[in-house]
């Protein structure tokens, strides 16, 4: 104890030392961490920017967004840039296939799964998927209907998956084009409006697709009001994702533009949907009258084409 006391006043001493001769000297003692003061900062917000941070997702997205802009990107015309569009993870396709499936109210689709990381990997399999489950289901569709018919012979239709794969990916690509060049053109000519790249819009549209999986499975079902329940309530739920996505890049326009933008999305959705049940489950099949046919024996044989 007596030997503790004696260092205390010995470093007590050389603090009183250096303070006579510099007195705008600080000491620090070793048993406590000098603290660092923080600068809180309390940010106004403007009048409805609450509303914007509601609908564009969590107030983390602008510095994810930095985050992702500081990445390094490849030359174009090599294999590492392309590559980084199919750089996700289960875990991140099945998020974005549960928020396509599940929209949240008042948030934002690319803010809350896209931007951090948009890519092509879930938007290329889901419609390739959707191609085949369209094609297939149609075929059987059309089986199960004319089961049991003696005059009919069942021939699958291998020309309706070249149909439906060209139908599916120029809506998954044309379309985003086309809409991602009309909001570059809006951006300009109005500021501070909400922006989308082409990827992103790309993946919207992907990920929105993936309703009609399931709902092309259940049109087998060989009932006309069962189909249209299905894809009313298909149209409701992508649709959802597809304006409450693109409504805040539009709504600080003119306002009869932001309407007719978003009426001309959901018209385009609806007609894939509708144009895909006409033509794959509820075409109607022409009976065409085949020629008569004589055969040696003297009878007829009369054969039935459709």
């Amino acid at each position: 104890i007596a030997c503790l006391v004696m260092y205390l006043f010995a470093e007590f001493d050389d603090a009183a030392n250096l303070l006579a001769a510099n007195p705008d000297a600080t000491t620090i003692s070793i048993d406590e961490p000098a603290e660092i003061p923080k600068n809180q900062h309390s940010r106004l917000q403007e009048p409805g920017r609450e509303e914007d941070d509601e609908l564009l997702g969590t107030d983390d997205s602008d510095k994810t967004e930095l985050l992702a802009g500081q990445k390094k990107s490849a030359p174009f015309w090599t294999f590492e840039y392309y590559q980084t569009f199919f750089d996700v993870d289960t875990y991140q396709v099945l998020d974005r296939i549960k928020g396509s499936v599940f929209p949240v109210p008042g948030k934002n689709f690319v803010r809350l799964y896209i931007r951090s990381n948009p890519d092509l990997y879930g938007p290329f399999w889901i419609c390739a998927t959707l191609v085949f489950t369209i094609a297939v289901s149609g075929n059987l569709s059309n089986f199960f209907i004319h089961l049991g018919k003696p005059t009919y012979h069942y021939v699958p239709e291998f020309r309706k998956v070249s149909i439906a794969a060209t139908t599916i990916y120029a809506y998954a690509w044309l379309v985003p084009l086309a809409l991602w060049g009309f909001l570059m053109w809006r951006n300009s000519k109005v500021m501070n409006i909400v922006s989308y790249s082409f990827l992103e819009i790309v993946c919207v549209y992907g990920y929105s697709l993936f309703i009609y999986i399931p709902t092309a499975i259940l049109w087998i079902i060989p009932q006309k009001v069962v189909r249209w329940v299905l894809v009313v309530f298909s149209l409701c739920l992508s649709g959802s994702v597809l304006v409450m996505t693109f409504w805040p890049a539009v709504r600080d326009d003119n306002r009869r533009i932001a309407v007719a933008t978003v009426a001309a999305i959901l018209l385009l959705h609806a007609l894939l949907a509708v144009g895909c049940l006409a033509y794959f489950f509820d075409a109607p099949e022409l009976d065409i009258p085949a020629p008569i046919i004589p055969a040696h024996n003297g009878t007829t044989v009369i054969t039935k084409s459709h």
